[in-house]
């Protein structure tokens, strides 16, 4: 029974110093960078609504024009859904992240370009800062809550 109670003992230290490692702030950081580009290669190649959608937390809000609020994931992929947005595309890059410390939310902010196109195909450019916030789901996942 003790060799049981001390295996047993050792498994859950063992468990306990993984996650502690997984926690480590310089590997969050990492994942959050990931994340951000994941997200926009995703706006990339699938468009800006699945991107939007994919990235999500299920009560993430974005704030757009006139200081609009749009909340949950499937009004932002129906906002971003609207045919102005089908030849739109973003580019962007965070030039900062910060993950606090239980390593449960983080956020970002960079500079980022959209691009759309009008009627007559005429491309106009539009740069910015972006800032995002970041929580981290029960998969390890991380999922914007605001943009």
């Amino acid at each position: 029974m003790k060799k049981v109670a001390f295996l047993l003992v050792i498994g859950l230290a063992l468990s306990c110093s993984k996650k502690t490692e997984t926690q480590k702030p310089e590997t969050l950081k990492a994942e959050v960078f990931k994340a951000e580009a994941d997200f926009k290669n995703l706006s990339q190649s699938k468009g800006i609504a699945q991107a939007f959608y994919t990235f999500a937390d299920s009560n993430a809000v974005i704030k757009r024009e006139n200081d609009t609020l749009i909340q949950g994931k499937e009004n932002i992929k129906n906002y971003y859904s609207n045919p102005k947005f089908q030849k739109a595309s973003v580019i962007w890059k965070p030039d900062f992240v910060a993950v606090s410390n239980d390593g449960s939310l983080a956020y970002t902010y960079g500079k980022f370009v959209w691009t759309s196109s009008d009627s007559l195909g005429n491309k106009k450019e539009f740069k910015g800062r972006f800032h995002t916030v970041w929580k981290r789901q029960k998969d390890g996942r991380w999922k914007y809550v605001w943009d």
